[in-house]
């Protein structure tokens, strides 16, 4: 029996395709190669058509059928992981009425300012757990301003997810996850939030129907098993956002446990046991998905906009055709802390840990006498790590304080340099596993489908690949404070 998972990614769709029994891929593809583009009508804006998404999914599930390593038909349920925060709206005919606003886009900042300014903010904190900020919630406000004829014919509002879930199987559904991370849930009322529809002027009708994480969400048509060569009639038994869903993958579902990612955004989870929330909205907290009523768990996210995207510019701007393994080795060989020169990663949209500001990405203290390309990778590299220890500082004044940090060995935690900037700044031990998003996403989709007894049984089989640990030395803590500074004086 097998179990597939999609994760619906900014910059690429990927399918895998997992063994039940043994929790381990046997198959997995990805489509584009290349990273998917981004429309940015204005500066600050961030859009993706979601038929694109649909027709990624298609050609990466194809390219792993034909691999002939297990049988289409012998897949039992369906997995969604998805970029958090997107907007996608759709009439009565199921079709997208204009393209996705996307997690990094900025425009909605405004709305949520005043939505918190309106509502109040102990009403939102304490309700909201966060500011409405420039959540789905905010970019819907600006949609129903800014294009009212659209926002007329929208049936239903969704997030990413939702979207594919409604494509594979017709139904649309939502869940308490999906709400929180839109700013639409109310925690004290277990419900959605009457503060925030009121507000903007939402009806309750354009909110899909809610769900649990790990249910049914439908179940896979006829015409779409026939196009994709699966089983007619399997459930879609799993969608979450792809924070949650990596905090999943990681088996961090108990408070006190921390995942890391660091790709085209940075971002530390951590699960914590109580309605916690930061007074400045800094951090964000959301349903995690094991979430209830009863059995609280929310999940504490620290986003990096800026992260590797930062690292690939570097790249592109040095028009090398090195490899990334390549440039970091050269990174190696520069002494921490860069000779000096510093990074500001933060040119990917505002900032949330920056109290939404769009500080832009900045290089400083250039040496043209000695700085060299590998001083500017590792100090690129450098500054990623440094705006995790940024972020994780205010997650500390939240009562967060991780004993250990697991992370997949992938993106930036594929990067030695990167791994030793981060443990020694945050003064946190890593531990790597071998972790996908959209292997995450198949397990999921067995829990979901009772296939596996409990959430323990999904990861039975589930072992770190190494623990990297601080070294006890300080070579980052003055080039630490620098970097600081620099933060704090363009904010």
């Amino acid at each position: 029996m097998f179990l597939l998972g999609i994760d619906i990614g900014t910059s690429s769709v990927k399918v895998s395709v997992v063994d039940a029994a043994t929790q381990q891929c046997i198959a997995s593809a990805q489509y584009p190669e290349t990273e998917a583009g981004i429309i940015s009508l204005q500066s600050g804006w961030a859009e993706q058509d979601p038929d694109t998404w649909w027709a990624y999914l298609q050609q990466a599930l194809m390219q792993a059928n034909v691999s002939g390593k297990y049988d289409p038909k012998q897949i039992a349920a369906i997995g969604i992981a998805y970029q958090m925060h997107g907007l996608v709206v759709v009439n009565k005919q199921q079709l997208a009425l204009r393209n996705s606003i996307i997690w990094c886009d900025s425009r909605a900042v405004p709305y949520g300012e005043k939505a918190f300014a309106a509502i109040g903010a102990e009403q939102c904190l304490s309700c909201l757990l966060n500011s409405p900020g420039n959540f789905t919630a905010s970019k819907l406000a600006w949609l129903k301003e800014n294009e009212p004829e659209t926002f007329k014919q929208i049936d239903k509002m969704m997030l990413p997810g939702d979207f594919i879930a409604m494509r594979l199987t017709g139904s649309i559904t939502t869940t308490p996850s999906a709400l929180s991370e839109g700013i639409l849930w109310d925690f004290k009322k277990d419900e959605l939030s009457k503060d925030v529809m009121q507000y903007f002027g939402f009806k309750p009708n354009i909110i899909p129907n809610v769900k649990d994480v790990f249910s049914t969400h439908g179940f896979l048509k006829d015409d779409v098993a026939e196009k994709l060569g699966l089983k007619q009639g399997i459930p879609v038994s799993y969608k979450a956002g792809d924070q949650p869903n990596n905090a999943l993958s990681l088996n961090v579902l108990q408070p006190g446990e921390v995942a890391a990612t660091a790709g085209t955004s940075g971002v530390i989870y951590a699960v914590a046991g109580d309605l916690s929330y930061d007074k400045q909205s800094r951090v964000n907290s959301f349903a995690h998905i094991n979430h209830t009523k009863n059995k609280k768990r929310i999940g504490v996210l620290l986003c990096i906009n800026g992260t590797g995207i930062m690292n690939s510019w570097t790249k592109k701007i040095s028009e090398t055709d090195k490899s990334y393994k390549q440039l970091t080795d050269e990174a190696a060989v520069v002494t921490a802390g860069s000779d000096g020169l510093l990074v500001l990663p933060f040119g990917n949209g505002a900032e949330r840990m920056l109290n939404n500001e769009l500080p832009g990405s900045s290089i400083l203290n250039i040496d043209l006498n000695k700085h060299t390309p590998a001083h500017l990778y590792r100090a690129a590299q450098e500054g990623i790590a440094y705006s995790f220890r940024y972020g994780l500082d205010i997650m500390r004044e939240n009562n967060i304080e991780p004993k250990v940090i697991r992370a997949g060995r992938a993106n930036m935690f594929l990067s030695d340099v990167f791994i030793d900037a981060f443990v020694n700044v945050t003064n946190v031990p890593v531990e790597l596993y071998e972790n996908d998003g959209s292997v995450g996403a198949a397990l999921g989709a067995g829990i979901g489908a009772n296939i596996f007894e409990d959430e323990k049984a999904a990861f039975k089989h589930m072992k770190p690949l190494k623990l990297v640990e601080p070294n006890g030395r300080h070579a980052y803590d003055e080039s630490y404070k620098r970097w600081r500074g620099a933060v704090e004086r363009v904010e």
